[in-house]
């Protein structure tokens, strides 16, 4: 998790709200994003994810999470709202998200919950409601909200859950985080859908490698450190004919 506490800066790019994404100032450059890394976007701390950068806002906890069959997100939390975030490749000449929204509704409706599109503060929504557990559509239903932003050969979509899905005022504190993210799309050729990678800073990574050695070394005994009993049995060698 990452965390840090709130500047001056921080403050004043929370007020934007993200429903002045098409808009422009004087110089032509968009107050909110989600931005590509190669257009001009407003500098706060950010966490590098390798194709995301994640902005850290008070409050709000950070987590990149692995999973074998759905591969990598970023999750957000924020009190009891969470946000998952995930950036694809995407054709250089058409968009996915239109595409995407049926294919959600689709998906949904498979499951035993329904859907319904609307304007949102990012554009078009799904906004749906699943079973709470999936597969099992007789454990009640969740409401969920998904989002979607079409850039230049990639595509963001971003999931939100528990309060954020329901009440506009929950929702606020992970709406600014993900106008504020930036994509790393790459220069390298992708299948369009692919998912972008995601990765561990640095120091982080280095911090989980220290941690796994030092578990390591407190598990592997020393044989150093003791002087042996006479009465336990020493290293055998058994011979096999």
């Amino acid at each position: 998790m990452f965390g840090r506490r709130r500047s001056d800066r921080d403050r004043d790019l929370e007020s934007q709200a993200p429903d002045q994404a098409a808009e422009t100032d004087q110089d032509g450059n968009r107050p909110v994003g989600p931005w590509d890394v190669a257009e001009p976007y407003p500098e706060q701390f950010r966490v590098d994810l390798g194709s995301l950068q994640v902005p850290v806002v008070e409050g709000t906890d950070i987590q990149l999470v692995f999973a074998e069959q759905q591969g990598a997100w970023v999750l957000v939390r924020h009190q009891l709202s969470e946000m998952h975030v995930q950036a694809f490749a995407a054709p250089k000449r058409s968009g996915l998200w239109d595409e995407v929204r049926s294919e959600i509704a689709a998906e949904i409706a498979g499951a035993g919950g329904r859907s319904e599109e609307r304007e949102g503060p990012f554009g078009a929504e799904v906004v749906g409601q699943v079973p709470a557990e999936p597969g099992k559509p007789a454990s009640g239903l969740r409401l969920v909200r998904f989002v979607g932003i079409d850039g230049p050969r990639w595509f963001l979509r971003g999931m939100f859950s528990g309060a954020a899905a329901a009440d506009p005022a929950a929702a606020t504190a992970l709406e600014a985080v993900f106008s504020q993210v930036v994509v790393v799309r790459g220069d390298h050729p992708m299948p369009p859908r692919d998912l972008l990678e995601l990765r561990l800073p640095p120091e982080a990574a280095a911090a989980i490698e220290e941690q796994a050695r030092a578990q390591q070394a407190e598990q592997e005994p020393n044989r150093f450190s003791t002087t042996p009993s006479p009465f336990n049995r020493g290293p055998e060698m058994t011979e096999t004919r």
